[in-house]
This record gives structure tokens, sequence and C-alpha cells, in this order.
């Protein structure tokens, strides 16, 4: 991550733990638009590895580590900004398909005026931007050359994926290329911010340790699978406390094919803050001028129902608008002083803040 974005952003206390980005010592504020605030998570204990373990996670990582990338990006002087300083940051990232498309986060990468893989052998490649999500976190990046490419990394779901579950990530910690490091799967289900304040679900959190330097890297269970890609750790210090947040490979294939198809990716937007309410999830703040807005949503409306489907939360409702496209209808069903009634709001494309 750029370091002057780093210095610049505000940390924000979430319990008695900051939300960072793992690509620098980067903390996000914990807001978001169409959910509820995030849970205390809580960490579970690095489990007793045997000897039979230990042998496996060596196999895996002969044969993963040389699709796990170093990304070193440089921002400085451009015909916007002339008088930018040059600056550096180091992230990872990994081979996505045999395009030469490499997976990374969009925080990584951000405002990047170049850009440079380097494998575990040494050799170093230079890869432009394809495209980048904030509202994800997921960045994707195309080789200048793909002589000698490794084997693209298998991609896994957490369909079936357990609290409990082994996992090791691979990234470049402070610069420390291919650095494997293990765990268990901590929870499931947590909510972060991403890098443009809106929330990304269904993350999962890992006590396998990354720090700065492991973001964009994957997390793999101990087949060689990606189930996610690392992206921010919660700590009071800036380093590994046990506690870290990985996209899940589901959302982050989703949004890679967008931005290899077009560069960019549309998220369906509503206009509210909620909070979890007894029996549905209470609405409150309203976007002015948001599809919300225009439905006749109010501050203080209790959400019972979204598009047919009990609302137990205000994750439910941030899940439904996230179901859809920009452009679709959301029907809802909602509670305003004793009063059942249910409007219909059309959805638009997702600002590029929640400001």
């Amino acid at each position: 991550m750029n370091p002057a974005r780093i210095t610049a952003r505000l940390a924000a206390l979430v319990g008695a733990a900051l939300l960072g980005g793992v690509a620098g010592a980067v903390v996000v504020t914990q807001t978001d638009d169409d959910t509820s605030s995030v849970a205390v998570t809580t960490t579970v204990a690095n489990p007793a590895r045997s000897v039979a373990q230990t042998a496996s996670l060596s196999d895996l990582y002969e044969r993963v580590a040389p699709s796990v990338v170093e990304i070193q990006t440089s921002t400085g002087p451009s015909s916007d900004n002339p008088l930018a300083p040059q600056q550096g940051a180091t992230g990872t990232g990994w081979i996505y398909d045999a395009d030469g498309h490499v997976v990374t986060n969009e925080h990584v990468v951000e405002n990047a005026n170049e850009v440079t893989v380097r494998f575990d052998d040494g050799r170093e490649v230079g890869a432009k931007v394809v495209g980048a999500d904030p509202s994800s976190d997921v960045a994707v990046l195309e080789l200048e050359s793909t002589e000698g490419l490794p084997t693209a990394l298998n991609r896994g779901s957490t369909a079936n994926l357990e609290v409990g579950d082994p996992v090791v990530a691979i990234g470049s910690p402070f610069g420390l290329q291919g650095s494997l490091t293990s765990g268990i799967v901590s929870g499931l289900g947590r909510t972060i911010t991403a890098p443009n304040q809106f929330g990304i679900d269904d993350v999962i959190q890992t006590d396998a340790a990354l720090n700065p330097g492991n973001s964009g890297g994957p997390l793999l269970t101990l087949d060689g699978s990606v189930v996610g890609v690392n992206s921010q750790i919660a700590s009071e210090s800036g380093g590994n406390q046990g506690i870290g947040y990985a996209i899940p490979i589901d959302t982050v294939s989703t949004v890679v094919q967008q931005l290899i198809a077009s560069g960019k990716v549309e998220h369906a937007y509503l206009g509210v803050r909620v909070g979890d309410a007894d029996g549905g999830a209470r609405i409150v703040e309203v976007t002015p001028g948001s599809p919300a807005d225009d439905a006749g949503l109010e501050a203080g409306d209790v959400i019972v129902k979204a598009d047919g489907e009990a609302v137990a939360s205000g994750d439910d409702v941030r899940k439904a608008v996230s179901a859809n496209k920009p452009g679709d209808e959301l029907q809802l069903e909602v509670e305003r002083s004793g009063d059942t009634k249910t409007v219909t709001a059309k959805l638009e494309d997702r600002p590029a803040t929640t400001g």
C-alpha cells in the first residue's frame, strides 16, 4: 500500500482491535452501507502440529509457492500530478490463470504508476492493472510476459469450510518473500470494511500469522486450494496478533471474472445504514437522493422482509442488495409506527465511497 495512504488513514477502535490492510500498517474505519456493525471476533489458539502434518506442509509449499508472487508498486509523478513524490509498496499476489492474470488486493496497487511481479526464483516481470474493485478489495494484474509462467493455483470453495479447518498463508510479510504461516479457520461469516468504506461480507477469520506485505496472498487448504485472499489484520500494534481476515474465494472469483471481462465491477446500491432489531433490521440512516430515499424509506423503519425473504439482521439486508444488480428492483416489507407497508426500490450502481 502507498505509505502516504498508510499515514493518512485514521484508526478506528473496534472492540479492542484495529482493522488494517496487510500490505502495510493501514487501518480502516468500520463504517459501511447496507449493513450492521461488525461483530467482535475472538481468536483461537494455534493447534499443535504432528510430524506428518509438518511434512505435508513442506510438500504443499513446494507445490504452490512458485505460483505465489511478490508485487512491488511505485507511485510518483504523473501527468495528473507531476509534483507527487516517488514512493513504493510491497504486497503479494498469485497466478490466477494461464493467460498471465495475477490476483491481489486493490489496496496493494492503488494509485500505482508501475507494477513489478517478482517470482520465487528471482525473475521480475512488469505488469499492468487490468482492473481494481475497492468495494471488494480485489485487483487483477496482467503480466507483460507469460514465458515460464508457473501453474495457476487451484481455486476451492468456502461452501464446506468449517471453523477449525487447517489453513496456510503464503506471502511477503515485511518483504520476506515466500513466507509460509499456518493456522486454522478461526471464524466464518465475518464482515470487514472495504477500502471505499463499504462492507465485505462472508469473510474468513484465521489465526495464521498475517503481517504487512501479506496483502493479496492466498489462504489455502492443505490440498493447495485457494479459499481466500488475505486482506486485513486486527491489531493494536500493526503486526500479527492472531486475527487475520481473508476475502472468500467465491467473492474473489466473481469479481475477477468481471474485471477481466470489462475492467470494472458493478455493485447494487440501496443507500441505507442499518442495525439489528428484534424481528428485522432497523434503518439508522437514509442517504439523501438514494434509491432508498426515492422509495420513501425512513430512519426508524424496520425491514422485516426483502424480496419475500425474512430479514433477521442488518447483514440480511446487505446480502439481499448484493444479490441484485444495478437497475433491479428490490421489494422491502417494513414496519413503521405499528403499521406494515411494502415499498419497491430501484437499485443503482454503488457510488465510489459511502461519503
